[in-house]
């Protein structure tokens, strides 16, 4: 075959360092967004935060004025002798950064590179600190302050073991789940740990002691294979009665039948009559079923909103939280001292840094504007819902607000992803105002989420003792003009871990 030379022409986007920063930091968390800051600032010492910065107004003009005031000034000399000359001062102004690199920036998530990020719409919003939470606010927060794992840690110190004994319960208590059960073998932790047969025996010996101290630490149940194991813990702890005897029966070996309410087949089993049994569910159900829920339940209310909603009259007005704007600029000091150096900043090592710190603040303050406008836009269409709550929430997918904004739908999916906005009804997650319609006998749409809310408010208000099911729900809704087939019902029930009718009947 003879070799030959051909030229093709092709086009392609090619991500420059600077819009590879401005995408990842645009998919960041709040709580990964500080850790971002923290690690550049560690890092660069031509950054530093502001001490004096604050976002006085909510308008977004004046939060991008406040980021880069002392920036812009300080660029606009710095630039001059980065470049010697006009044109490569307009290259790095904010002014022209809007133009040409924004547009790459907020369109540049085309490629196949970012495909498949989930842009499926929450089921539930991350409302841990709804506005409703006052118990929250006076009760024992000591635990959520830290991790289960840290609190049981602790207790171990206050021990008297060996040191085998000791570092075996650590590895009990770094193998617990977050609701405190202790979801792998014995077997499987030695195998993980120890490959010699005689070493995974020893080690074997001392987690099975280990696993005894575990079970006797606070809060009583954690260590647990299982829930059925994790309430017998509990009721052992309690003083010894007839309903304890028997509420360690029914958790041992008859807790489906209580999960079904099948008192007549309980009371043959166990011996007992319906008085001592009630009172044997009555110490069941005041067990806690996951030992660390008050810890991760201290981790949830740790979420900060990105974006407040205010009703201001009858306007509704979007703001940034401005406790999660980072308080940015460049060193004065170094900055003036490059200017001064012979040869000007090109020449110098930290000429890089003062580079890599104009862009990082720049991409920070437009994935804030970013978050703006998009808040921006839900609030616009979803305005009912913030009058009148879940049951007036719209259907919303995310390339309506894609097509509004001439941006992406990836870039919409990282912005609304683990970005949570504060309203009159609690904190959601911006997937939360999301949601595919139903048809509905008028011709129209019912969003997914307003149908949730009205089945929850279905069986809130349902008798106990003939709870409504999912057929019956189905004909509810039909009533209300809303199409919904029994199985949909079902799914939506089941993803607000709202239980069956067996489950909710109360006799």
């Amino acid at each position: 075959m003879k070799p030959s030379l051909q030229l093709r022409q092709s086009q392609h986007l090619s991500l420059t360092p600077q819009l590879q920063q401005s995408i990842r930091l645009l998919q960041l968390s709040t709580l990964e967004l500080n850790q971002e800051v923290e690690q550049m600032l560690a890092q660069n010492p031509l950054l530093e935060t502001e001490d004096d910065y604050s976002v006085a107004t909510p308008e977004l003009t004046e939060m991008r004025g406040n980021v880069s005031e002392t920036t812009a000034a300080e660029d606009s000399g710095a630039d001059v002798e980065l470049g010697g000359g006009t044109e490569a001062t307009a290259e790095l102004q904010a002014d022209d950064f809007g133009a040409t690199e924004r547009e790459d920036w907020e369109n540049g998530t085309e490629r196949d590179d970012f495909d498949g990020i989930r842009e499926q719409p929450a089921n539930s919003p991350g409302s841990a600190n709804n506005s409703g939470d006052e118990d929250g606010e006076h009760g024992d927060q000591s635990n959520g302050e830290i991790s289960l794992q840290e609190h049981l840690t602790q207790q171990m110190a206050g021990m008297s073991l060996s040191d085998s004994d000791r570092m075996a319960l650590h590895v009990l208590i770094e193998s617990l789940s977050e609701d405190g059960y202790l979801e792998d073998s014995l077997d499987e932790i030695a195998a993980a740990l120890a490959e010699d047969a005689e070493e995974r025996e020893d080690l074997l010996d001392h987690l099975r002691i280990a696993l005894k101290w575990l079970k006797n630490m606070t809060p009583t149940g954690v260590g647990a294979k299982d829930l059925a194991e994790c309430l017998e813990l509990q009721l052992r702890a309690l003083p010894r009665s007839a309903p304890q005897m028997i509420a360690i029966m029914i958790c041992q070996k008859h807790l489906e039948l209580l999960a079904r309410r099948d008192y007549k087949k309980m009371m043959a089993l166990t011996g007992a009559d319906d008085e001592l049994l009630r009172e044997a569910q009555a110490l069941i159900v005041s067990l806690e079923p996951k030992p660390g829920r008050a810890f991760a339940r201290g981790m949830a209310a740790a979420v900060i909103p990105d974006v407040i909603v205010r009703k201001v009259g009858r306007e509704l007005r979007v703001i940034i939280n401005p406790e999660v704007a980072p308080k940015l600029r460049i060193n004065e000091i170094y900055a003036n001292a490059l200017r001064q150096t012979r040869g000007g900043i090109t020449n110098s090592p930290l000429g890089g840094q003062l580079q890599e710190a104009r862009w990082f603040i720049k991409n920070i303050q437009q994935r804030f504007e970013t978050i703006l406008r998009v808040s921006q836009a839900i609030v616009e269409r979803q305005k009912a819902f913030f009058t009148h709550g879940a049951l007036a929430m719209k259907p919303l997918v995310l390339r309506e607000i894609a097509d509004e904004l001439g941006l992406h739908e990836s870039t919409i999916s990282r912005v609304t992803t683990a970005k949570y906005m504060a309203t009159l009804f609690g904190t959601f997650e911006l997937k939360y105002f999301f949601g595919s319609g139903l048809n509905t006998e008028a011709g129209g749409n019912a969003s997914s989420t307003a149908v949730r809310a009205l089945i929850k408010q279905f069986i809130d208000a349902e008798n106990p003792a003939k709870p409504l099911s999912d057929s019956a729900l189905a004909d509810m809704l039909e009533e209300q003009g809303i199409q919904v087939a029994r199985r949909t019902v079902a799914k939506y029930r089941e993803g607000m871990k709202i239980g069956t009718t067996t489950m909710r009947r109360v006799s």
